[in-house]
């Protein structure tokens, strides 16, 4: 019989790491919302960039991760619970302020391309790479301690809400605070990594378990053999459209805030819908893994993108602040809907000690692909025939995914696997 512990009971039994882990999360995506929640608007109302230069500063940081999660994925799946990795990415966090202060500025006022490379290059390298090393780890963490990577990814999303909730307060100050607060956020992560101890007998032992259970599996081989299988290019084709999402997020604030007279109430405005976004994607976060585990991880996958299409769509359609603030409100089931599903489709369709490769590489991976690709022709479109007709061009693409998706997705889980883990 299922074990029916009470909410708080279940909080009580987890382990020190779950925290730990929590906390992390946290902070990581603050210091990531510091540099990034409002890089689109720093670039075009501090430098004057228009919507292709912007564009080409995000098509270098999607290059940057793209050519960096095969070899995060695999450096993960070999270290497994080892912290080297997140070490590493910790570091970068801290060096953010610095970094963006006495760096990338004076690039930016020098020579464009050169701002969007130094620009580029830290945001592959510390987020959109490093996340997929915190993902995976937290995830692997999870299945053999026993709880859902989506209630340790809550605490992600309520540390980007709050660091929005002041982003676009501080950047109307001085921009200066907002990429100070990243570094802080930087030491406290790797304050908090070196008390997650891999050494201590707990975390010794799973450890230990799970060498001996999968590591010997995990290779560029296993790679080779699983990006043969059908089923490995129906994951691929469901994320070209799902990765959608994050070329239409790069630039909606300097969208959002084009519907204002004043473009510093536009800024505030932003700041306070996306972090209400983010509080309501943090409920929905807790809530994911409960609804994926109820419906499955392909009908989960299924929905999301459905919800995308919606979403993407109708911010073509809609002109004011209102409702463009209602439609973007859909991101918060959407996001934690996707996330949760793709692990538990990755875990038990595919090797689990190959878990951190192919989330990578079908997640991480294939979106800086699109990222790259379409970044630059997004950012040309929507100077020319503007944001509402390039945002229904968008949405064709999900829906084609999508609907593609419900035929190839596999319905079949692994021998062994579940996708429960609670």
């Amino acid at each position: 019989m299922a074990d029916k512990r009470s909410f708080l009971a279940l909080m009580r039994s987890m382990g020190k790491e779950y925290y730990i882990l929590s906390l992390m999360m946290y902070f990581f995506f603050i210091s990531w919302a510091g540099c990034y929640s409002l890089l689109a608007v720093w670039l075009k109302e501090f430098f004057k960039l228009s919507g292709s230069e912007i564009g080409f500063a995000y098509a270098v940081f999607s290059v940057t991760a793209l050519c960096l999660s095969p070899v995060y994925g695999m450096l993960q799946d070999k270290l497994i619970l080892r912290r080297h990795l997140l070490a590493f990415v910790g570091v970068l966090l801290c060096l953010a302020g610095p970094y963006y202060i006495f760096i990338v500025e004076p690039l930016l006022t020098i020579n464009v391309i050169f701002g969007g490379i130094a620009i580029g290059l830290y945001m592959g390298f510390a987020f959109n790479a490093g996340i997929g090393a915190l993902e995976t780890y937290t995830e692997r963490f999870g299945r053999v301690a026993g709880f859902e990577f989506g209630h340790v990814k809550t605490f992600g999303a309520l540390g980007w809400a709050t660091a929005v909730a002041i982003t676009g307060i501080l950047i109307n100050i001085d921009p200066h605070y907002n990429f100070i607060i990243s570094s802080i956020a930087g030491v406290i992560f790797l304050a908090l990594l070196v008390f997650l101890k891999t050494a201590n007998s707990y975390s010794k032992n799973m450890l230990e378990n799970y060498e001996t259970n999968d590591q010997q599996k995990a290779s560029f081989k296993e790679l080779g053999r699983i990006a043969k299988h059908g089923s490995f290019w129906a994951l691929i084709i469901y994320m070209i459209g799902a990765s959608i999402y994050g070329v239409y997020d790069q630039q909606f604030q300097v969208f959002f805030v084009s519907k204002f007279e004043d473009a510093a109430e536009g800024a505030r405005m932003y700041g306070f819908l996306n972090s209400t976004q983010v509080f309501l994607e943090a409920a929905f976060t807790f809530a994911a893994p409960f609804i994926v585990n109820k419906i499955g991880a392909k009908n989960g996958l299924l929905l999301a993108g459905a919800i995308m299409f919606v979403r993407i769509g109708a911010s073509g359609l809609v002109d004011t602040p209102l409702a463009i603030s209602a439609v973007k409100l859909l991101h918060a089931p959407e996001v934690p809907l996707l996330i949760v599903s793709l692990f538990k489709y990755i875990t038990t369709r595919f090797n689990p000690a190959m878990s951190a490769t192919v989330y990578l590489v079908a997640n991480v991976m294939i979106c800086q692909i699109i990222s790259a690709a379409l970044a630059p022709v997004c950012g040309y479109f929507y100077d020319t025939i503007g944001f509402g007709d390039t945002y229904l061009l968008m949405s064709a693409v999900v829906l084609v995914s999508t609907v593609l998706s419900v035929f190839l997705l596999s319905n079949k889980t692994l021998e062994g696997t579940s996708e429960s883990n609670i």
